[in-house]
């Protein structure tokens, strides 16, 4: 335990000092959407990795959270701007409350229909963004507060409130995992019906898991409908935030700590240096199909967890062959001696 918290203080502190190394502003523009992504896969990872859910609606939330900012901010004068952040915790409640009805009702099903249901959900919450005009602005959009922060800095408090954003959904998926919720979870995972039957409390798990997850991503969108200022339901809603969330779990490795933040770095910093350097905002959903053919094909698990089981099989391999020369040793010397 120790040393995971360690690791976890030293990967924090690194995170918080490398904007100080000078780096370029569309390097920070894509660290903030790295940030944003390690979140909400970490989040994802909650329900579809620990408990076994494929959601496939967080996108939804996300959206839920953008435009719950943007109705808090509506004919809102900032007093400084860091104003809306101190939001953030509203729209999480926000979200999680929304998620609580919504988990009950959907996760009644399981495996694939869960997923087409949660799916279905996000279209709906579209539609609704799309036709809700004089709450959401409809196809036209809707603006927020622009922050007010200098132009040589503006990355900077997105970033580090991402960071802590970060930094708390860590702790809460480290603690599921070394606690009896995560056990009960992993339970669900394994076998519902039995996980039922030994007294697991099934239905309350799950719902309070999904709430938790769900207002974690909405408080990203939250973050992110103010970095940009202004908001469209296709974007708010976009199915590929999704896509993109659940991918980036299944590359590092699902219902563990580590994975998702690591599947973030590499498919969303791969994105968005795809799209600075060749202007082919579009050329990542290529990236992300081979990326998932490679996945299905070679690790199947995910990076981690591939490469840890790997690992202990090459120890217990090395083990093994230091194991044996031991033994044979005794075995052969008092054959010699038998044989005398």
């Amino acid at each position: 335990m120790t040393s995971s918290l360690l690791r976890g203080a030293v990967f924090l502190v690194a995170v918080v000092a490398t904007p100080l190394f000078g780096l370029q502003h569309w390097v920070l523009n894509m660290l903030v959407f790295v940030l944003m992504f390690a979140i909400m896969s970490s989040a994802w990872n909650l329900v579809g990795g620990f408990a076994g859910y494929p959601s496939l609606g967080h996108a939804a939330f996300f959206g839920i959270g953008a435009y719950s900012l943007a109705v808090l901010l509506k004919d809102h004068q900032l007093g400084n701007g860091y104003e809306p952040f101190l939001w953030l915790p509203v729209v999480g409640l926000l979200g999680a409350l929304i998620g609580v009805p919504i988990g009950a009702v959907s996760m009644r099903t399981r495996a694939d229909v869960f997923a087409i249901v949660t799916i279905t959900l996000l279209f709906v919450a579209q539609t609704l963004a799309f036709n809700l005009r004089g709450l959401t602005g409809g196809a036209q959009g809707t603006a927020l507060p622009v922050a007010p922060f200098p132009p040589t800095s503006y990355e900077l408090p997105f970033y580090y409130v991402l960071t802590a954003l970060l930094a708390v959904t860590l702790a809460l998926t480290y603690f599921t995992r070394h606690s009896k919720l995560g056990l009960a979870l992993a339970s669900v995972r394994g076998d519902e019906d039995k996980a039922r039957g030994l007294g697991v409390p099934v239905t309350g798990v799950k719902v309070f898991i999904f709430a938790v997850s769900v207002g974690l991503t909405a408080m990203v969108g939250g973050v992110w409908a103010y970095y940009e200022s202004f908001i469209y339901p296709q974007f708010a809603f976009d199915p590929l935030i999704t896509i993109a969330v659940v991918l980036m779990t299944f590359l590092g490795g699902r219902a563990t700590l580590w994975g998702p933040v690591l599947g973030a770095v590499i498919l969303e910093s791969g994105q968005q240096y795809l799209a600075y350097r060749l202007g082919a905002s579009q050329f990542y959903l290529v990236a992300y199909a081979l990326v998932f053919l490679v996945i299905m094909l070679a690790l199947p698990r995910g990076i981690l967890p591939t490469v840890a089981g790997r690992l202990r099989m090459h120890r217990a391999s090395l083990a093994g062959r230091t194991a044996v020369p031991s033994q044979a040793g005794p075995a052969s010397h008092a054959t010699v001696r038998s044989g005398e």
